[in-house]
């Protein structure tokens, strides 16, 4: 068998510390609130405005507009200040500056890229691609986030990125997003409250699409008029209004260049980070287009599998995913349906790979097992590295295998284009190890991606290295087809053992 043609290009995307965007910096006891806030309205008027102007001075450059976020943070603490004491706005603005900080992005790390093509081709050469990559950019506290840059694919195969900024800007928060009525009970039937009198009594005066301030109204409504056990009424109101803070919209200004833009964690359920994002450009059957990415949140305990919905890479639709089958990390969504019905890749146990399907991108269950762990490299589990890519011979499936001292290689697996279920091959050896200076890093001797794209007769593949940074390579897609059909073939369902 003719070996695979691996080119490591070299580009490489490594984490920078000065890409900073302002974080509240508020402590949890109200006293120190207080005091602080106390000290500063000890200060005169001209003491107020040369402290400003100092710290003006010395972060204003790292920052596009500083002033909207000390008075947002100042806002945070208002509820402090006594009712009849009135500030200034330099006071405002530097009162807000104490409850800040800067936060490094991606201080730590830049890593577990996907890649797909972007909405605007206009002006690309001829046989090029423009592309988004999204990365996990890990700082302070091991906080992930999700960034982007964008560039180009030239017909002969060479990667240029878009030049970056220092200016990295989070999105605004839309003040009264909307929800699905349908997606909103499927959920509340999983936390097992579908069924509980409070909920029916919120649910009730609401549309089949609601917004925020319907449910604030209804939920103010049920928690003045209900009657029961307050306990109850209390437990299910905080669970409704979790699930809601859980679905959010976010909307960047078009002003802002792919990578000045972040999305930070919002809900509570991220507050330790957004892990892992793997984007697919998605094709509904009569052609119109929408970006997906199934994500990790996490809140320092537990987990939660979470599905960002996307036109234009500017307005963002977060959402909780609902189902039995929503367990674990790697779900990766195919980019069209199969047969009518939706397909995703999942790993129900942490060892095994399984395919889904469903009538509803939000609701998954009945996974199907289709590759479990068959050779050393891979024998202590094994996952996806994003979404499959379709081919003329099948379903491309990018996978990881862990094996012994904890090493992370990436191979490859075919499945059937209409029965996914059905495994036509898998390479019996990695595809991608890591090597040399790829083994060092926060997490040693990693290679991880989080999804790839086809260009020309190339597997565009960009790679985590070490849980650090991201480099690129490309694989010869008709030497990777021939390994997956003429190779190790696997023909019973289920995969093999």
């Amino acid at each position: 068998m003719n070996p695979i043609k691996i080119r490591r290009h070299e580009t490489a995307l490594l984490p920078q510390s000065a890409r900073v965007i302002i974080r509240p910096f508020i402590p949890g006891e109200p006293w120190r609130i207080k005091g602080i806030i106390g000290r500063i309205l000890t200060l005169t008027d001209e003491e107020v405005t040369e402290e400003l102007a100092l710290i003006k001075h010395e972060f204003e450059s790292r920052h596009f507009d500083i002033e909207p976020v000390l008075l947002a943070h100042f806002k945070k603490v208002e509820e402090h200040l006594a009712s009849d004491e009135s500030l200034t706005h330099e006071q405002r603005v530097l009162i807000g500056a104490l409850f800040s900080g800067e936060y490094a992005l991606e201080s730590a790390a830049l890593f577990n890229p996907s890649i797909v093509p972007h909405p605007d081709q206009s002006g690309v050469p001829t046989g090029g691609l423009r592309f988004i990559m999204s990365l996990r950019a890990t700082g302070e506290g091991h906080i992930s986030s999700i960034e982007f840059r964008t560039g180009i694919i030239s017909a002969e195969g060479t990667i240029s990125f878009d030049p970056i900024s220092r200016f990295v800007s989070e999105p605004k928060t839309v003040p009264n997003p909307s929800y699905r009525k349908k997606s909103f009970i499927l959920k509340l039937k999983e936390m097992g409250f579908e069924n509980h009198h409070f909920t029916a009594a919120v649910l009730r005066p609401l549309g089949e699409n609601f917004t925020r301030s319907d449910l604030n109204e209804s939920i103010g409504t049920v928690r003045h008029e209900a009657t029961g056990p307050l306990h109850e009424l209390r437990e299910t109101l905080e669970c409704i209004q979790w699930l809601a803070d859980s679905n959010y919209q976010l909307q960047f200004s078009d002003k802002l260049a792919m990578s000045e833009r972040i999305i930070f964690p919002v809900s509570p359920n991220e507050t330790n980070g957004i892990e892992d994002a793997r984007f697919v450009r998605f094709v509904e059957d009569d052609g119109t287009v929408k970006y997906y990415a199934t994500y990790t949140a996490y809140n320092g305990h537990s987990i939660l599998p979470q599905l960002i919905e996307t036109d234009d890479f500017l307005h963002f639709s977060i959402l909780t995913l609902n189902g039995s089958a929503v367990q674990n990390k790697g779900m990766a969504l195919f980019p069209r349906r199969i047969n009518g019905h939706y397909a995703m890749l999942s790993r129900q146990d942490d060892e095994n790979l399984f395919v889904m399907y469903s009538d509803n991108p939000h609701f998954w269950s009945d996974p199907q097992i289709i590759l479990r762990p068959n050779k050393v490299w891979n024998s202590v589990k094994i996952g996806n590295c994003g979404s499959p890519i379709e081919t003329e011979a099948g379903w491309l499936v990018i996978t990881h295998g862990v094996g012994p001292m904890r090493k992370y290689c990436i191979g490859a697996a075919l499945l059937d284009l209409d029965d996914p279920t059905k495994v036509i091959g898998r390479l019996s050896t990695p595809l991608l190890c890591p090597e040399g200076h790829e083994r060092e890093g926060y997490v040693p001797n990693v290679v991880y991606s989080c999804g790839s794209l086809i260009h020309g007769r190339d597997l565009v593949l960009p790679f985590a290295v070490s849980d650090r940074a991201s480099a690129i390579a490309t694989v010869s897609l008709d030497d990777l087809l021939a390994a997956l059909t003429g190779g190790e073939a696997i023909s019973q369902r289920g995969g093999k053992v």
